[in-house]
């Protein structure tokens, strides 16, 4: 394989590293989790101010009429975060990672459900698989006192906000370029999670300096070098490369939560999340090819 085609595969690897970090970051700062989030997704933005002020010279002039979808897009953004960053606070990084994965399967039943998309039968193999696979992962907890962790149960509404997240971008992206549609999600994403902090009473100042590194870390680590790896990976490699890999980030955020938060999962525990892992990989698989069989119209 020469250097240049390994680049895709190197980025790949980057991005999912990065994004499995998330849970560490959230859980090693010592504030509210939609606080991580903001000073995540905020930071990221002012960061990537001047890139997007210099895209604006050499890209075509932005149509305002579509900047409805990616503010659209950071609203769902930012109920993700301070969902799923809370979530990591109540439940092991394993779980929230797994749970807040699970959006293939949102999207596949709102594009059926909503959008009368096709679905095929391997879809719903998948479903069954996730299903019993995440029952697994979950279901210690309940079996010993008959109780359902709200971290778990958050892990699975951020997965639903994400859902919704990738719907809608689905669609926008149609008519914005890739850099300045995540630049606005970015915007609309730090002024809602900013709102909801101010409503949950969250204080944003007063926090100790490993805290600010962990904010800084989390920006620059898993927004940006994460998503901006992905990005660079998506467009240079084939869908059946990226799919599997993509799946493949709770077992990274598993293992790595061994080492770094001292959370070591059960063996039925594995076993469930391979298997809820196979599923949404199915899921994801049988949904992106009904998908190509839809004209667009």
């Amino acid at each position: 394989m020469s250097q240049n085609r390994a680049f895709p595969y190197i980025a790949l690897l980057i991005g999912i590293t990065a994004l499995s970090l998330s849970a560490m970051f959230v859980r090693w700062a010592d504030a509210p989790g939609p606080v991580t989030g903001f000073y995540r997704v905020s930071i990221a933005t002012i960061l990537f101010l001047p890139f997007f002020i210099q895209r604006q010279k050499t890209l075509p002039p932005l149509e305002m009429r579509w900047v409805w979808f990616p503010l659209l897009a950071g609203l769902f953004t930012a109920l993700d975060f301070a969902t799923w960053n809370t979530s990591v606070k109540f439940t092991t990084a394993a779980k929230a990672t797994l749970l807040g994965n699970t959006s293939p399967l949102w999207v596949a039943l709102v594009a059926f459900f909503f959008l009368r998309e096709k679905l095929r039968g391997t879809f719903w193999i998948g479903l069954v698989l996730s299903l019993v696979g995440a029952t697994f992962v979950v279901g210690a907890n309940f079996a010993e006192d008959l109780s359902i962790n709200i971290g778990d149960v958050l892990a699975s509404t951020a997965a639903i906000f994400y859902a919704l997240y990738q719907l809608i971008t689905q669609r926008g992206r149609k008519y914005l370029d890739p850099f300045r549609y995540t630049w606005f999600v970015g915007v609309s994403a730090t002024f809602f999670i900013l709102i909801i902090n101010i409503i949950l009473k969250n204080p944003l100042t007063g926090y100790s300096s490993q805290t600010w590194i962990v904010f800084f870390a989390t920006a620059i680590v898993s927004q940006m070098i994460g998503y901006l790896a992905i990005s660079y990976a998506l467009g240079h490699l084939p869908a059946s490369v990226v799919s599997p890999t993509l799946v493949g980030q709770p077992i990274l955020t598993t293992i790595l939560a061994i080492p770094l938060l001292g959370e070591i999962p059960t063996p039925i525990q594995w076993l469930g999340g391979a298997i809820a892992l196979t599923g949404i990989y199915i899921v994801n698989q049988s949904h992106q090819t009904s998908a190509e069989e839809i004209p667009n119209g």
